[in-house]
This record gives C-alpha cells, structure tokens and sequence, in this order.
C-alpha cells in the first residue's frame, strides 16, 4: 500500500478545513487519508509506575471519537470513496505527528488549532513540524477553495530540490499551471563569485546580477520541465524585497510551495524566515518541503 496522506485533527474548524483538503489530496494521489487525533500526556513522560493513559478513563472516549467521525463525515464528504483509517494516540500533538510523518506522502494541518491563542496566527505544531517533519507538510490557510497556478518559491539551494519536484508534481496531479517565481534584490547571494569581489560589487552592475539570477531560474527548473512536460510552466523574475513578494504572489494561487531554508539560512537553522513568513501570512495553503541536509 502505498503511503497516506495523514491529517491531523484537533476538533477546531481549522483542522476540518484541513481535512477536507487532505481528502483531496489523497484522491488525487490514489493513497489513503489517515485522520490522526492526539491528546494527553506521551507514555515516556508519564511517572514511574504509572498506567497508561487512556481516554476511557477520563470519559473522553465518546468525545474523541465524536472528533474522529465528524472528520471522516468531512472527508467523504469531499471524496466519497477515499479510503480512511484513524489513529487515536496518547501523547503530545507535536510528537505524534512529527511520527506519523515517517510513513506518510503528505501531512496536511490547520494554520491553527485548539490551544492557539486569540492573537496568534500559526499554530505551533504546524511550525514545528514544517522544521522537523519527515514527509512534505501543507498548512490550511488563506482564502476557501483558492484557484489559480501552483506558485513555486525559487531559491537556488541544493536544499530546495526537493520543492522543485513536489512543486511539479503536485501541478500536475492539479492538472494547474506552474509558476517558478525566483525574487531577487541587490543582497541575492552567490551573484559574484569571485574571491576578490568587493560588497560594493553586489550593488555596481545590476545588469550582472539580474542576468545571473535569470540563469539561475532557467536552471532550476529546465530539468523538471523535461520530466513533466505536461505542465505550463512560466518563469517569472521579479526583483523585489523576497518575503512580500511572495505573499503577494499567493494572492491567486491555489498553492504555494517553498523549501524549509533557502540559501542564505544558518547551516543549523531547520526553519527559514521566508518559509515562516509564508506560514504566517500567505493568502493560500503553502506547503513546506524539507530536502536533504
């Protein structure tokens, strides 16, 4: 069997909403949907001695399972023959999931849930595990039901392969256009890389710079286009500060992509601040693609 597309369920509206999108995302790649619900305290941390915690226990049996058949309710709702299994799991949201996502295609969560607070805007499961997931990760979040192309964040990392092919793929399991949107300034990295260079150099020739941007997007995704001919693809190159640009693109997409990091991240850091930029403020689902470090 091949691996599901798993979606994690808290009761909030939110988390519907996400599964109704796993749902679909499921269909589309001909997988199952695993509805995942978490609660209470991991087995590890319990005290010494101590049983293990069960819902039955407390009285919260029917209201977890309540949980449960309103998201398969959902679920076949969108796709009425989707295959669906639950996995009700003692233990911390976080962990659960950061799990389930081993054998898992895609986890697909809620911009935010039960435990967020009134201000917050993402929830703290979806942020750590678009850090420390194993599998892509797509966060419900911007306009219902958006339309339009599958938008590709481009940053020319050797991480950022892994957004490239899922970007591709998920275009064309959409059957959507794709655009590579590759946003540049006078502080993109790599343009000159001569040991001599001076900084000054990075602001002098903006001609050098754009051309070597230019070539950096063709690059990225000629091989892909090869692989996938079926999807139109444009390539579009914007010079513009690289966070709002591309929260403004999401405002008619129906999908955004990105890497986890992009090429100027900390070697240590799991999670970039463009890629939580767009968590917090994209006007689409965006989905996080983590590639090998």
């Amino acid at each position: 069997m091949s691996d599901p597309v798993i979606v994690g369920v808290d009761g909030s509206a939110s988390s519907l909403d996400a599964v109704d999108v796993a749902a679909r995302e499921a269909h589309l790649r001909g997988v199952p949907l695993r509805i995942v619900h978490a609660f209470g305290h991991a087995p590890g941390r319990l005290p010494v001695g101590a049983a293990p915690w069960n819902p039955a226990d407390h009285g919260l049996e029917p209201m977890v399972h309540g949980v449960l058949a309103r998201a398969e309710e959902r679920a076949h709702g969108v796709v009425p023959d989707v295959e669906i299994t639950r996995s009700v799991v003692a233990g911390e949201p976080l962990e659960v999931l950061e799990i389930e996502s081993r054998s898992a295609a895609l986890a697909v969560v809620g911009g935010r849930g039960h435990s967020g607070f009134a201000g917050l805007l993402l929830g703290s499961t979806a942020v750590h595990l678009a850090a420390h997931g194993h599998c892509p990760l797509m966060v419900v979040r911007g306009r219902p039901d958006p339309a339009g192309a599958v938008v590709l964040a481009v940053d020319g990392s050797a991480a950022g392969e892994a957004a490239v092919e899922f970007a591709f793929a998920e275009a064309a399991l959409r059957k959507a256009p794709l655009v590579a949107l590759h946003v540049w300034n006078t502080w993109s990295e790599h343009a000159y890389e001569g040991p001599g260079d001076p900084l000054t150099a990075v602001v002098a020739d903006v001609d050098h710079l754009r051309a070597a941007e230019q070539r950096l997007l063709d690059e990225t995704v000629a091989s892909l286009q090869e692989v996938f001919p079926e999807v139109a693809v444009e390539r579009r190159l914007v010079r513009s500060r690289i966070r709002p640009a591309l929260i403004d693109a999401s405002r008619s997409a129906q999908l955004l992509v990105t890497g986890a990091r992009g090429r100027g991240g900390f070697a240590g850091l799991l999670l970039g601040s463009v890629s939580q930029a767009l968590l917090h403020h994209a006007h689409c689902p965006v989905t996080v693609v983590r590639g090998k470090e």
